[in-house]
């Protein structure tokens, strides 16, 4: 046993030898790995895997937002900028109602914020028919192209939820209030609207509702007053805000 072991260092220095050269082989692979991975790499924040795809439409900036918007000379006649909100807008439109859509219903005619939360910058224009005494609000915002979907179909389903309810105002005093269908413009990818006319004594409100998506952007808009409803000026701003909408949209597409 005390021969044994000098025998037995050139075999261990064999083994250091070939684990040594093993290990220098695997290092400069390593290396060569850095630049060019022999198998599947997860995406990363740089890869082009994790990427946006150039098919999708970049958001708009505040100032293309503000580009599509509409102005009195898309109206006719007799429009101009809005000189404040119209008293009826407190008057009449400041209430609520038991009925849950209903009283949606009602805070989207006061508020005008028909899909919630904007998800990029948003801008908006009112105008005033100065002879006729009616408003017209316009906005343009972004949100996920699901969500503005889905409130279309809610606009959809009010004609027959809300068709006709009650609304109470401050100190106790009735709305008698109606909903019907509308027939927007063929604008944008898609569309709803809505006429609501809401009855306060001898006032008689009658509003246009109208949402237009276009891409992941949406136009919304309503119209109207204590006299004859503007349909020409409604038709007019939908058809004219979808063109321009659309036009900064491509616009922006080819920037990207």
């Amino acid at each position: 046993m005390q021969h044994a072991a000098p025998a037995a260092r050139p075999v261990l220095a064999a083994a250091l030898s070939a684990a040594l050269t093993l290990t220098a082989a695997a290092c400069s692979a390593g290396g060569r790995g850095t630049d060019r991975p022999a198998g599947p790499v997860p995406a990363t924040a740089q890869s082009p895997a994790a990427l946006p795809s150039p098919a999708v439409p970049p958001a708009l900036t505040r100032g293309q937002a503000r580009a599509a918007l509409i102005t009195e000379a898309d109206l006719g006649d007799g429009w101009e900028p809005t000189r404040g909100a119209a008293t009826w807008r407190d008057e009449v439109l400041k209430a609520t109602a038991e009925p849950p859509d209903c009283r949606r219903l009602l805070d989207v005619l006061y508020t005008e914020e028909l899909f919630g939360t904007t998800v990029g910058p948003r801008a908006t224009a009112a105008l005033d028919d100065a002879a006729g005494g009616a408003q017209l609000h316009y906005r343009i915002s972004s949100h996920r192209a699901a969500d503005i979907d889905r409130a279309l179909a809610w606009l959809a389903t009010l004609p027959d939820t809300c068709g006709r309810f009650t609304a109470r105002a401050a100190r106790g005093a009735t709305r008698d209030v109606r909903v019907t269908g509308g027939t927007p413009p063929e604008a944008g990818d898609a569309r709803q609207g809505l006429r609501v006319t809401v009855s306060a004594g001898a006032a008689v409100l009658t509003l246009d509702i109208v949402a237009v998506r276009v891409g992941d952007d949406a136009i919304s808009l309503t119209s109207g007053g204590l006299g004859e409803p503007a349909d020409d000026a409604t038709r007019a701003a939908v058809e004219a805000g979808t063109r321009r909408l659309t036009e900064v949209r491509r616009q922006g597409r080819a920037l990207v």
